[in-house]
């Protein structure tokens, strides 16, 4: 089963791009099967990471950056892969 792991924060206004930095330079304890980094308006990043497991498996995430770099909390969530086209 393939599961997908989505990151997504939104940076304090103009440090978007200090955000997407600190994100690509984030390292995971192991290599998921792939990984991609993404930017949107309102100085958003978004990572999605991709593993060969379980739903429910224990996988590593990104953190949590510095509080002053971020307007809230990141958002997290899960998917499972059901088709692929």
């Amino acid at each position: 089963m393939t599961v997908a792991l989505m990151w997504e924060a939104r940076a304090v206004p103009g440090r978007g791009e200090e955000l997407l930095a600190w994100a690509r330079a984030q390292e995971l304890p192991r290599e998921p099967l792939r990984r991609e980094t993404l930017r949107a308006p309102q100085d958003r990043v978004l990572v999605l990471t991709w593993w060969d497991a379980p739903y429910d498996a224990e996988l590593p995430e990104l953190p949590e950056p510095d509080g002053e770099l971020v307007t809230r909390a990141v958002h997290r969530w899960r998917f499972e892969s059901v088709a692929v086209g």
